[in-house]
């Protein structure tokens, strides 16, 4: 029988709360909070040194048609719960049959605007709820926007800025304190080498990319202990539907299926960050010694 493929349909978001042990010092006499960047009594694992299993549990893809988003997930689906979750998720139909293809056990559809940070609350914790654990969420929409257009147009800068950076740092907020009440899961963020050194080429996508990079670098150290795993991938110039039409960097681009296998290898190593292509890292440190008179002149 084939794995069901369901649309989700709106609905109270169910109630979660997870519970840790407080202990206190000797002759304390109350119990020790427990700062958010800590939930005692979770399993940890030495990250970057050991393959070991991807965490079980339910697959999100926030951004149901990414193409390094839906390569990843079809890595992950074999028999698990795989929620797609995108704008117009009733048009899922081809992104829904891949992921059953290659073995969810169910794949299910949700509603996702991720501009609207006022649902996100209740978005996850609705998908917690109906379809339990939650193993690994990739985070993979954003925007490369127009930057000729937002040099003119503030209202377009800001909604780049807006999908790119703010909308991130609410889903990753909101992902990692319900993770921590679990002690478990993996958190997938892409960034980019734009956001390693802001070019003028294109300061708009890199400046929020470059805000999310330093973002999901902090809060991957705040989850160290706690249980919960982010990959922070730094990626060039990706080969895909968003970058048609522009040339590709030699020895510096990658095709989403690379990506999505460095990201599948970092998940396994719980590496904290993943370059792809591997020569980004080194081109990444010559980057930073470029003087300036010649950086502001640098193309896309």
């Amino acid at each position: 029988m084939s794995p069901a493929v369901q649309q989700a349909a709106p609905g109270r978001p169910g109630d979660r709360t997870g519970r840790s042990a407080l202990g206190g010092a000797r002759r304390q006499a109350g119990p020790v909070p427990t700062p958010p960047s800590v939930v005692r009594n979770c399993h940890t694992e030495l990250m970057g040194h050991r393959r070991v299993a991807i965490d079980d549990g339910t697959v999100v893809l926030l951004g149901g048609r990414s193409e390094i988003g839906l390569d990843t997930a079809v890595h992950l689906a074999a028999g698990r719960i795989v929620v797609l979750a995108a704008r117009r998720s009733d048009d899922l139909a081809e992104e829904s049959a891949r992921i059953a293809a290659a073995g969810a056990r169910e794949v299910h559809t949700v509603e996702f605007d991720a501009d609207d940070t006022a649902a996100h609350r209740s978005l996850l914790e609705r998908i917690s709820a109906d379809h339990g654990r939650i193993g690994v969420v990739v985070v993979a929409f954003g925007v490369l926007g127009d930057q000729a257009l937002a040099e003119r147009d503030p209202a377009h800068a800001i909604a780049i800025a807006r999908t790119d950076y703010v909308a991130q740092v609410s889903v990753l907020t909101i992902l990692a304190n319900l993770m921590r009440t679990q002690c478990s899961g993996q958190i997938v963020v892409f960034s980019s080498i734009a956001g390693i050194r802001v070019r003028r080429a294109n300061y708009v996508y890199g400046s929020a990319k470059a805000g999310l990079d330093g973002f999901a670098s902090g809060l991957g150290d705040s989850l160290h202990g706690s249980g919960v795993h982010l990959l922070l991938v730094r990626s060039g110039f990706v080969v895909g539907r968003m970058t048609t039409g522009m040339k590709p960097v030699p020895l510096l681009s990658s095709t989403p299926e690379q990506v999505a296998a460095a990201v599948l290898e970092g998940l396994h190593t719980r590496a904290g960050r993943v370059w792809v292509p591997g020569m980004l890292r080194p081109a990444a440190a010559v980057m930073r010694l470029v003087p300036h008179r010649v950086w502001r002149r640098m193309p896309r």
